[in-house]
């Protein structure tokens, strides 16, 4: 299981990339995260709450059978986030390789 403060820090960069496939909505993206991380709805909403008014998400609301479901879009600022985790990635590979390197498994 991967250390909490490391999904921590891991779970608002998934939570973008999800988005960025295309609007979603809370539901759908438990459901597209959970092959990768483990993440619950008390988690996932106030991590949505956050990255909208950080300005890295817009939502709506449309109604769905009866309901509304609110929408979330990610937005340049969401997107330049992405870009800099990916390149801020082999500066953590790097780490990850010296830490392995480091390990005996005998």
């Amino acid at each position: 299981m991967i250390n909490t403060q490391l999904k921590k820090g891991l779970l608002d960069v998934c939570v973008l990339s999800a988005v960025s496939r295309g609007e979603s909505y809370g539901y759908k993206i438990l459901k597209d995260l959970s092959e990768y991380i483990e993440i619950s709805e008390s988690t996932l909403y106030p991590i949505l709450r956050r990255l909208e008014a950080g300005s890295s998400l817009t939502s709506y609301s449309v109604e769905h059978e009866g309901r509304l479901r609110k929408m979330y879009s990610i937005t340049p600022v969401g997107k330049q986030q992405l870009r800099e985790f990916l390149s801020d990635w082999q500066e953590v590979e790097k780490i990850f390789c010296y830490i392995k390197e480091g390990v005996s498994y005998e």
